[in-house]
């Protein structure tokens, strides 16, 4: 049996006391969990807890507060052995250097319980690499957070060459725990799944306020009133599914497939091959799960519905707190 099956988690040590941090802490605190949290920077305490603080109303209109979840079960230490001697959990935020991981994860490895987990916060950086220096590599992993932590449900889970299958499966239990989607990355590879198409989104926007196309609220305008309303629920390989009418992804691919020689962007399009378009459809028809393109395109526009209609009243909402600056400015 897992040796490290048998340990129940309760009690979760942070790494790390900035945004995101602060964001595990209070998503740990909100699901019933104690936490002790460490930062090399004392003063780093007050912001941690203004933070949680901070993050509690929202988690409350989320629905992520059990009946346990309890703020005052928050301790701090600048003490990082101290801090992980006896948690059933570490999860490590430190900043995105490589060098300064390696360090931090081998002492956390050193201190810790043989069989606790200890987790990273990477957003990109190898497991491999970030776990060489550790004596029981088997048990360190990426599990990358989206910010705000406490709100956003994805975390992606990255095992490295010495991470054991085990691991990987606690380490997922544990963020379902937490009310997380946790995503779980087979090939390791640099920036994970999400923040390379993230960074693919950011690096055309960058070139295009660059050459004067678009300025940043053009470009967000672009995203928010348009793919970005899908996005929210569907991604873009079941969009793109939609796309091709009643045949789907064959008849997209078909379709538009040679626009993508074209020099509509700076990065350079994969060949298609058959291989690679049987891909693509063989993926979004498990995706529609048996449901026809005119059943997910009423059950798309029900969904843009509805996120248009949150938009709009937050846009009301908006509107309205600025009339009442503006007027109690004007009687001043």
């Amino acid at each position: 049996m897992d040796k490290m099956a048998k340990r129940p988690i309760r009690k979760v040590c942070v790494v790390g006391s900035g945004l995101i941090g602060s964001g595990w802490a209070a998503r740990c605190l909100a699901r019933g969990l104690g936490v002790i949290a460490t930062d090399s920077d004392p003063r780093r305490e007050g912001d941690l807890r203004s933070n949680v603080k901070n993050a509690w109303p929202a988690l409350k209109r989320a629905g992520l507060l059990t009946s346990a979840a309890d703020p005052r079960r928050l301790r701090f230490t600048p003490n990082l052995e101290e801090a992980v001697a006896d948690a059933d959990f570490v999860q490590e935020s430190a900043p995105e250097n490589e060098r300064l991981k390696r360090r931090l994860l081998a002492r956390i490895d050193a201190a810790t319980q043989p069989d606790v987990i200890i987790a990273s916060s990477s957003s990109g950086l190898l497991p491999s690499r970030i776990q060489a220096d550790c004596r029981r590599p088997e048990r360190v992993l990426v599990g990358h957070p989206f910010n705000p932590v406490y709100l956003l449900p994805l975390v992606e889970v990255v095992g490295g060459t010495r991470t054991s299958g085990a691991t990987i499966g606690r380490a997922i239990r544990f963020y379902q725990r937490l009310g997380m989607r946790p995503l779980k990355v087979r090939t390791e590879v640099p920036g994970f799944i999400s923040d390379r198409l993230q960074e693919a989104l950011w690096r055309e926007a960058l070139h295009m306020v660059s050459e004067g196309v678009a300025n940043t609220d053009e470009i967000d305008s672009a995203i928010i009133y348009g793919p970005g309303l899908r996005w929210s629920f569907m991604g873009t390989c079941l969009a793109f599914h939609l796309a091709g009418g009643e045949n789907g992804m064959q008849h997209m691919l078909d379709h538009f497939g040679p626009a993508l020689k074209l020099p509509w962007t700076k990065l350079k399009a994969p060949r298609l091959t058959a291989e690679l378009v049987q891909r693509m459809v063989d993926g979004t028809r498990t995706q529609a799960g048996g449901r026809s393109v005119k059943e997910l395109e009423r059950w798309r526009d029900g969904n843009i519905i509805r996120v248009m209609q949150t938009l709009n009243g937050a846009a009301r909402v908006s509107a309205a707190s600025r009339d009442v600056r503006r007027g109690k400015r004007a009687g001043a």
